[in-house]
């Protein structure tokens, strides 16, 4: 079909077709009960991909408000026998330190200036990757050029968007084993030192600072940046260790599930895109299959490969 709409196209700089000529082209139209059959098919997978990215929502959602909970309304375990303390830097329990991010993250830079290529198998992390306080490696490209190691993104990194207006400032917390991977220098790689704090406290806190490093940005318009320096000296309010802890292994279960769901999507979108042309196109015969258990069985299977 694209090589007949290519036949009709006209123009020299810009090839275009003319309504007319495009009420001409024949599309392939299989009999009503394929089509229904095929949209089952497809319908099945979407399904399932809105049920897990719902389940995505409320996973992340339960994650912050317990966060919240404990350490912004501070109702966390034992919260009652607690003496609270107020001075310059505010109220806070007894004991817990106002640190600057720099205290217990050690490492906070920038990421390299890539030389991209897409037959490499090093990925870099841009600012489309960092979208609604999440990590996608989909819109991540491929780079030649040996990198630091204390550029390689690890487990447990945090990265905040460095650079320009509306994407400045967006957090994301790596939350799976990448290998041979890094950002590039409009993203700001954060790495705490898990003596001084838990991986998941440290995650979620920077999480909520969100629109606090929105703001931090200066320079002029189109020119906005986020320095290192200015994330380093930001202060985040820091209990005990054992507390810390205490709050990463109830919502460690919950951070990891979303990370296999969103995998799941992915692989079900891989899935359900490459058979789509071939069932359009009549190259999967679905004439004589029972939709019933069909669809699902081809989800089902699907989800067993992610």
């Amino acid at each position: 079909m694209q090589a007949g709409l290519k036949a009709r196209a006209t123009g020299t700089t810009v090839a275009g077709i003319k309504q007319s000529e495009l009420r001409k082209v024949d599309v392939p139209l299989p009999p009503l009960p394929t089509q229904r059959k095929i949209a089952a098919i497809l319908s099945a997978y979407d399904d399932l991909i809105e049920n897990n990215t719902r389940r995505v929502r409320v996973l992340e959602d339960m994650a912050r408000a317990l966060y919240r909970e404990w350490f912004v309304e501070y109702r966390y375990p034992g919260h009652e026998l607690v003496v609270f303390v107020e001075d310059e830097q505010g109220r806070r329990p007894k004991g817990w330190k106002l640190a600057s991010i720099s205290d217990v993250a050690p490492l906070v830079t920038r990421g390299i200036a890539p030389k991209y290529n897409e037959d490499s198998l090093s990925l870099v992390i841009n600012q489309k990757c960092i979208r609604d306080q999440r990590l996608s490696l989909q819109p991540a490209r491929r780079h030649l050029g040996k990198v630091p190691v204390m550029k390689q993104v690890g487990f447990g990194d945090v990265l905040i968007n460095s650079t320009g207006i509306g994407t400045l400032g967006r957090v994301a917390q790596v939350y799976e084993e990448l290998t041979d991977c890094t950002v590039d220098s409009h993203v700001t790689i954060v790495r705490p030192d898990l003596d001084k704090v838990d991986l998941d406290f440290f995650g979620l806190a920077l999480l909520n600072m969100q629109s606090h490093f929105e703001g931090l940005g200066v320079g002029a318009t189109g020119q906005t940046e986020l320095g290192r320096e200015r994330v380093s000296s930001t202060h985040l309010l820091r209990p005990d260790l054992a507390l810390q802890n205490d709050f990463g292994e109830r919502v460690r279960p919950l951070r990891g599930a979303v990370v296999n769901l969103e995998r799941r999507n992915t692989n079900l979108r891989r899935t359900r895109d490459l058979l789509l042309p071939r069932l359009v196109s009549g190259e999967l015969d679905v004439s004589n299959l029972d939709i019933r258990g069909a669809a699902k069985d081809m989800v089902t299977e699907a989800e067993a490969v992610a």
